[in-house]
Order: structure tokens, then sequence, then C-alpha cells
């Protein structure tokens, strides 16, 4: 059983949650692309997790990969080891497993990042995390990955070769040159310690599945943030959709059983780029405080608007979704009416499926059908038939629309606070 999970929006849609709702049910859970620049929140116990690198499943017994499709700051990976330790969770290499040719980002894309973004007369709203400019260097054939900070001398070879390149980009973008060569023990010293942790995750995927185990290979960011096709230049570096699961891990598409998609109740993003239903008032306001939506990896305060079909066709044309997780259900409690995007108005020319470019996406004004809200706090309710009738015609009506199941329910932040439709 192999089985994809994307992020249906822009992010942050409760990604995390649903899949440490799910590792229980699987023998592996794999990583597929993107950065530190991803965070994904697991509440349990009381605790909350809040993770960059390491997959969501990392409190149950599955194995955890990471593919070489993502990029990886070391530094970063080794403070969730030891904050997981804190909290009680040993991540050994018998549970982790890093493939040789992930991409290691260095100091040097951290510092061309923030320096590039500083430049630009259009803000992109990156992250200064460097996760570009390490696909920049995957791209361009001169990455620094895991096996090579484990092997000082080659790792040495290729700081040569790369290092004066780098120099001359950062003075020239006004930097300090230093940076290029900085950190070289620190990295050496982790890449000591990780070095056990090095695997082949294709293979060791792909012998899983022969032996009828199952696996779940946990996306980040969102559809819309894809690098291909989603809202560019708004973007981020990696593509985020279903099918890069299987480019990105090494993993043939025959092989796929399922593909869940996340999707809130309401829509948010974060940093620059179109958001058609953003509301810029009390609604959002109040998406915002009670939905608690700050980013996990930035702090930044995410835009907030209803939810948006055309949007949603989209991703589920893109991603292929057998079934949907609506998350954050809860946070519209109180509203009312509630609103929901049906179409847009582009121009005088209405679209019910989202535009290509995002400069038309920017234009577009939410066509809405307005729908009676519920005021009880349903954070506790226990099952799908407990939710308040309004609550319970809001999901049958988006669920119809958009010709997709909704197979789970969040209701609050908590494992237990999920319900099955």
């Amino acid at each position: 059983m192999f089985t994809i999970i994307t992020g249906a929006q822009f992010g942050d849609e409760g990604k995390g949650k649903i899949v440490d709702m799910m590792a229980s049910k699987y023998d592996i859970v794999a990583r597929f692309q993107g950065g530190d620049n991803a965070g994904h929140t697991v509440v349990a116990e009381g605790k909350t997790y809040k993770l960059h690198l390491i997959p969501s499943g990392v409190l149950f017994d599955a194995r955890l990969l990471i593919g070489p499709g993502t990029v990886m700051n070391p530094g970063i990976l080794m403070e969730e080891i030891a904050m997981l330790s804190g909290n009680g969770v040993e991540v050994t290499p018998a549970k982790l497993g890093i493939d040789a040719k992930t991409s290691i980002i260095m100091p040097y894309h951290v510092a061309l990042d923030g320096l590039r973004e500083s430049k630009r007369a259009i803000k992109i709203g990156t992250t200064n995390r460097g996760i570009g400019f390490a696909y920049v260097d995957k791209v361009g054939r001169e990455e620094i990955q895991m096996a090579d900070i484990a092997d000082k001398n080659r790792f040495m070879r290729k700081i040569e070769e790369i290092a004066p390149q780098k120099e001359a980009a950062i003075k020239e973008l006004g930097g300090d040159p230093g940076i290029a060569r900085s950190e070289i023990k620190d990295y050496l010293e982790i890449g000591r310690k990780l070095k056990p942790y090095i695997t082949d995750v294709s293979k060791e995927i792909n012998q899983a599945l022969k032996e009828g185990k199952k696996v779940l290979a946990e996306g980040a960011q969102g559809t819309h943030l894809d690098i291909i096709h989603g809202t560019q230049k708004f973007v981020t570096s990696s593509s985020t959709v279903a099918g890069s699961a299987c480019a990105a891990l090494g993993v043939g598409p025959t092989k796929v059983n399922e593909v869940i998609g996340i999707i809130k109740a309401y829509i948010t993003r974060v940093g620059e780029g179109p958001l058609p239903t953003e509301q810029k008032n009390q609604v959002g306001e109040h998406l915002r405080d009670k939905g608690g939506e700050f980013g996990t990896t930035t702090g930044r305060p995410r835009r907030c608007g209803w939810f948006d079909l055309p949007l949603a066709r989209k991703s589920i044309n893109l991603n292929g979704y057998t079934s949907l997780a609506l998350t954050k259900l809860d946070v519209l409690s109180g509203l009312n009416p509630l609103k929901l995007c049906i179409e847009y108005d582009l121009d005088g020319k209405i679209m019910k499926y989202m535009p290509e470019l995002s400069d038309d996406i920017a234009g577009c004004k939410p066509v809405y059908m307005d729908i009676p809200g519920w005021h009880e706090d349903i954070s506790d309710t226990g099952s799908f038939d407990d939710l308040p009738e309004n609550a319970r015609l809001y999901i049958e009506l988006i669920e119809e629309l958009m010709g997709v199941k909704i197979n789970y329910i969040s209701v609050g932040p908590g494992r237990k606070q999920t319900l099955m439709k």
C-alpha cells in the first residue's frame, strides 16, 4: 500500500496532524520534498511538537525516511532530534533514514537567499532559509549531498570547487564572502553523527512495498506553491503535487494506491501572491485569531479568506485525490453567514476553474454563495452526526461541489479531535 498526502491549498492545511493520526497504520513515513521552510505541527498527549524536517509520524513506530528530493539544513535536523529526545522520543538510525543524495543547505545558500530577496523590487516572501538556492545548486549539479558531509575528503574537495563561485556571488550582492567557507567544522561534526542514518530511500521503499508493507509519503507546503503549477513567482522551490512523490522518492507511479488531500474549511496563505477570497476585515481576524494562523516556521500572520472552490478544483486535477481530509472546521463556529466562493469573475468572464497565470488570478473577483453558519462550539464533537445541522450541510455541500469524498473532519488540533465521515 502506497499512500501520498499533499496539501490542497497554500500549505498550513494541517498535514502534520493527519499524518500523525494515520501513521500508526503505516510501516514507513517518508518526506519527499521541501526543506525546513515547511512546518508541521503535531499535538499529542498535551504536548505540541513543531517539526520542519523529520516526518510527522515520529511519535509512532513507523520507520521515517527523508528522501533525496528534500533539501536539508543539518543543524536544524540536529535541533529537532534534540527536541524530541528531550521529550522522551529517541530518533535513532533505526528510526530515521536519510538518503545519501539529500541536498545539504549550506551557509552560503542562506546568505544568498536573504541578499537576493532584499534586492527584489517585488518580494516573493521567502523564509530566508536557503531553500531556493539549495535547489538551484541541485539543478546546476553543484550541490553538497548528505554523503559528502559524512566524508571529510569528499566534502573538502567539493567546497574547494564550489566556494569561489559562492564568494563572488555573495560579494556581488553586497554580502560577506567569508560566509561561503564558514561552519565547515560544524558540518563535518554533524556529518559524523549522521553517517549511521544514511540509506537508499528508493530501495527501502520499493522493498517494503514488495513485502506488502504500508508506506505513507508526506508532502510539505501546498499544491498552489508548486514550482511548476503554482502561482508563480510566489511559490516554493520544489514540486509539491502528488506526482512529485514518485519522482522524488524513486517509486513508480503504478505503485500508488491512494492520494489524500488536506484542505482547510477556509483558506490561508503566508507571504506574497494572489489570494482571491482574502478577507482584510473582521472575518479575516476571526479566522486568524481562532485558527491560530501564524506560520510554524516564520511566525508571520497568515492571510485568511473564505473557501475557494475554483482553486480546489485545480488541486483535485493536479493531484488526482481519491479522498480529502477537511481541517479546522471548528474555526468557522460563530460566523454567520458563511461564504463559499463557487466561481470567479475575471473582467466580466465567469470562471469555475482557477486561471493559469498569477496576474489573472490576482484580477479575479470571487462570486460567493451564502450558507447559514452555526454558533455551537464543536471542538468536543464525537461524531459527524453530532455536528450542528448547518455544519453537516456545509461539509456535504463542498464535498458535492468538489466531487471528491471527505473521509476525515478535524475539529481541533488534538489527536482525538478528528471525526470520520
